[in-house]
């Protein structure tokens, strides 16, 4: 039994081996690899597809550098929030680049951000960065506001995509 299981190791091994590495144009893959690659690819595709679409105009790197901006705002800054009866502060502060970082995404956010939850959003510019400002008299919401926590909320709505759209198209979405 062992001599037969060797053998077919033996045999089927190169068979195997080469079935794991052999890549078939029938797989669907969907991930295109990092989620910033992803972002402009999903834009470049729409792009193409789109016949209406004025190449003079688009800006991938005007989105590249959006995307810059939402890693560094997620990736490097630190928050700390303040509550208050009916409102909850998020201070938002970074170092270096990622100052302005914040500083641009909490000022494009807040009033998408108001659209879509109907709280009343303002953000100010600090030195160290930003502070969003959520005021709402709906105790429920206030409360999901802070669980959520500044990085949560600032995902709130589906807007991103046609932002990304606007920005890539070289036109001004906030």
């Amino acid at each position: 039994m062992r001599l037969f299981t060797l053998l077919s190791f033996l045999i089927l091994s190169p068979t195997v081996a080469f079935a794991q590495h052999v890549h078939s144009n029938n797989v669907a893959a969907t991930e295109t690899g990092h989620a910033a690659f992803a972002a402009v690819s999903e834009i470049v595709q729409l792009l193409e597809n789109d016949p209406q679409t004025d190449w003079s105009e688009v800006s991938i790197q005007a989105l590249r550098e959006h995307l810059v901006d939402m890693d560094r705002v997620t990736m490097l800054s630190k928050t700390t929030t303040t509550q208050s009866s009916g409102s909850l502060a998020f201070d938002v502060s970074g170092e270096g680049d990622t100052v302005a970082s914040i500083q641009r995404m909490t000022a494009a956010h807040a009033p998408m951000l108001a659209a879509e939850t109907g709280w009343n959003i303002t953000a100010n510019s600090t030195q160290n960065g930003a502070t969003l400002q959520i005021r709402t008299a709906n105790k429920d919401e206030l409360q999901k506001a802070r669980a959520l926590g500044f990085y949560g909320v600032m995902t709130i709505g589906a807007h991103h995509q046609a932002h990304h759209m606007l920005i890539a198209t070289g036109q001004n979405p906030h």
